[in-house]
């Protein structure tokens, strides 16, 4: 006899605001027990340090979860010069200091050029990039650092919002790049072109995909829903599943055409795309899943939502 899983079918998309100091699976975990759902997933790591916008995918939303990985992300972070540290951010052992008085905001804005457009990138040992199944910043806490690959990242915008000079002087940037961008390879980079090196002070992710600072939610707030058992204000707060990939063009179907689709079978649509994927709505307006248009013109089926759920 299957063993009945534990908590609570829930469908959707949080957007938490996570708080500094906190593992992003950390975060999900008190986030997850707060629905008491059965089945979430997070939809990329954010450093302990930083704060701001993780989407916790819940239930059939977790099937999308690849597409909010793979998007584009927007961050708020602070430099610090003149202080480098053994993983590029204020979690890390003082390596080295020296005083940056004397680094000029225009010195800055011209050092910055270089951040722009495509780039590529060194991975930190303490980022969660893997090594044989082993997250890297693991293996840096034994001490031990290992080959990594440069990677080719784009920084779609990078603008300096404030500069506070001193011995410690600040950088205040924010920056509009691709998925993998490693925001401590540009604090250590343009130490390095500064010649006084530098560290992540301060780092808010303020976008990730279509999700912004104004979808978030405290996990204070939640945690008083769920002490209070409040299931359906809890539930008020999820996001439909299809906002994972709002991106993508709308078809909808009648009833006799979702059936065979469901079924796994190819069907004619009205409205289809020459190619590429689609989101599949009902003629009520419930996202059913994805699918593809093929070679002949028909819409096939590629992820589906196995039990939709009312409002999903």
């Amino acid at each position: 006899m299957a063993r009945r899983k534990r908590g609570r079918l829930v469908d959707g998309i949080i957007v938490l605001d996570k708080p500094a100091g906190m593992t992003s699976n950390g975060a999900l975990q008190r986030v997850k027990r707060a629905f008491f759902a059965q089945k979430a997933g997070h939809t990329g790591a954010l450093d302990p340090l930083a704060t701001g916008v993780l989407p916790l995918c819940f239930g059939e939303a977790t099937k999308y979860s690849q597409y909010l990985l793979d998007s584009d992300k927007a961050y708020r972070s602070v430099f610090t010069l003149g202080v480098t540290t053994d993983s590029s951010d204020a979690d890390g052992e003082v390596t080295s200091t020296s005083d940056a008085s004397l680094v000029t905001r225009e010195q800055v804005e011209q050092a910055l050029e270089a951040f722009r457009g495509d780039i590529q990138q060194l991975p930190s040992m303490f980022s969660a990039l893997k090594h044989n199944g082993q997250p890297l910043y693991k293996l840096a806490r034994q001490g031990k650092e290992v080959e990594r690959k440069l990677r080719d990242v784009t920084i779609f915008r990078l603008d300096l919002i404030d500069y506070r000079p001193g011995p410690k002087a600040e950088v205040e940037i924010e920056v509009y790049c691709s998925k993998g961008t490693y925001i401590r390879s540009i604090a250590e980079d343009l130490g390095h072109a500064l010649g006084c090196g530098a560290h992540v002070s301060v780092l808010r992710r303020i976008t990730a995909g279509p999700f912004g600072l104004g979808e978030m939610v405290s996990l204070e707030y939640l945690e008083s829903l769920a002490e209070k058992q409040d299931h359906e204000a809890l539930n008020g707060l999820l996001l439909p599943v299809d906002t994972a990939v709002e991106h993508l063009p709308e078809v909808y179907l009648d009833d006799d055409t979702s059936f065979y689709i469901r079924q796994g079978q190819p069907v004619m649509a009205p409205g289809l795309p020459l190619e590429g994927l689609v989101r599949i709505k009902l003629e009520s307006g419930q996202f059913i899943g994805l699918g593809e248009v093929l070679d002949d013109g028909r819409l096939g089926p590629r992820r589906l939502i196995a039990e939709p759920q009312e409002g999903s």
